[in-house]
């Protein structure tokens, strides 16, 4: 199994777009079929050092992580969304568990 996990900050942190994203992120779930267990949460602390919202998904393997970067509702519709609310920054961890 492997663990993707992804943090943004927003360029407005608003619980508004906040939510918007989670649920986008949680749309996955139904729509990318290599996804095998989804979690996103919203940061409430606010800190300097804070991201906004993370994404934590399971696939089962390394192939799996390469065909949910290049799945068509992943790339087409969660990916230039998060690109086009995010401040630029995100930090990805992947890792086989």
């Amino acid at each position: 199994m492997v663990k993707h996990v992804l943090f943004v900050k927003l360029k407005e942190n608003t619980p508004e777009q906040c939510e918007k994203v989670k649920s986008l992120f949680l749309s996955m779930k139904d729509k990318v079929p290599m996804v095998r267990d989804i979690a996103v949460g919203i940061d409430y602390l606010h800190s300097e050092r804070s991201y906004d919202v993370v994404l934590e998904l399971v696939v089962d393997d390394r192939e799996a992580l390469e065909a949910y970067q290049v799945d068509p509702y992943h790339a087409g519709v969660v990916k230039p969304y998060i690109a086009e609310v995010r401040d630029g920054s995100t930090i990805v961890v992947d890792y086989e568990f």
